[in-house]
């Protein structure tokens, strides 16, 4: 699968958000903690450069507890503060003005010393599309003051918000990067919802998260679509688990045929909501074990 997707609206924003950096005193980049290293943009380093960070590691409830403590931890070991939260219920996201002072306190403790207590400290927001970002902006705010939506290319331009405790956040569109590096990283991207959907074909994709979750949490998907095996030993294991799982649940149509693309938009649907469990579908490990880096 070549899964390439960049608007042009990304371009523009890579180039406001270098402009912003010279104003804010911390970057905060959100991450989906189901794929911690894949939704990092890589361009997020050079254009931070020099900033303190924070890593915010959203939609815990999706994702492995194991999985998340150990990205914490190694996120931590790199410098960056890290908050734990699912925005969407509001967990950890009351540590937030916390975290940022924690990540800003020898910026502070320099403004304190020169007298400048009121100052408040700037914020930029960032993260690449379909995130969490907003609806983690509107529980920090709180209120609706950034527009949320659960697909990817909602918000189009930077916003500031004033945030209680006296924090600037500079709000900013999700982006991506022109190029992904090799297919595993755009098939994760895709099957957590990153990319928009109708760029994909949607039964290659469910394919490829049929063997992902084989790997990562095969009695689930045995348990939830009632496979009889995983096809190990099968020159293509995706799409027969598809196409069992179709079978399974009765998806027929004219003359017999196996309606696998019903059946794809489901197990998508399902990962994706949680219905599969708490599934976290990359390690810190694999880069280190691979010596790919981070």
């Amino acid at each position: 699968m070549n899964i390439q997707w960049y608007p042009g609206h990304m371009t523009k924003t890579r180039r406001q958000m270098a402009e912003h950096i010279k104003n804010v005193d911390l970057v905060c980049e959100i991450v989906d903690a189901r794929i911690p290293q894949v939704s990092r943009n890589p361009e997020m380093d050079d254009i931070a450069k020099g900033r303190p960070r924070l890593m915010i590691l959203n939609r815990i409830d999706l994702a492995d507890p194991a999985c998340t403590r150990a990205w914490a931890q190694h996120f931590r070991a790199q410098g960056f503060q890290v908050l734990e939260a699912d925005s969407r219920s509001g967990q950890g996201t009351a540590r937030f003005s916390t975290a940022v002072r924690t990540a800003l306190s020898e910026k502070l403790a320099q403004w304190q010393e020169k007298g400048q207590t009121g100052r408040s400290p700037r914020v930029m927001v960032a993260g690449i599309p379909n995130v969490g970002k907003s609806t983690f902006i509107n529980r920090i705010v709180g209120r609706k003051a950034a527009k949320a939506a659960d697909k990817p290319g909602v918000t189009r331009g930077s916003q500031w918000f004033r945030v209680e405790g006296g924090i600037d956040l500079l709000d900013t569109p999700g982006i991506l990067w022109p190029r992904f590096d090799d297919e595993r990283t755009g098939i994760l991207l895709a099957v957590t919802g990153a990319v928009k959907d109708d760029i994909l074909d949607v039964e290659t994709l469910a394919c490829k998260l049929f063997e992902l979750l084989a790997a990562r949490a095969p009695e689930a998907i045995q348990t939830r679509y009632k496979l009889d095996s995983l096809f190990t030993e099968c020159d293509f294991p995706g799409y027969a688990m598809l196409e069992q799982a179709a079978r399974k649940r009765g998806f027929l149509i004219s003359g017999g045929e196996v309606d696998t693309e019903r059946m794809a938009r489901i197990l998508l649907d399902e990962f994706r909501g949680g219905v599969l469990g708490r599934i976290t579908l990359e390690t810190p490990e694999e880069y280190t074990d691979a010596g790919l880096g981070l």
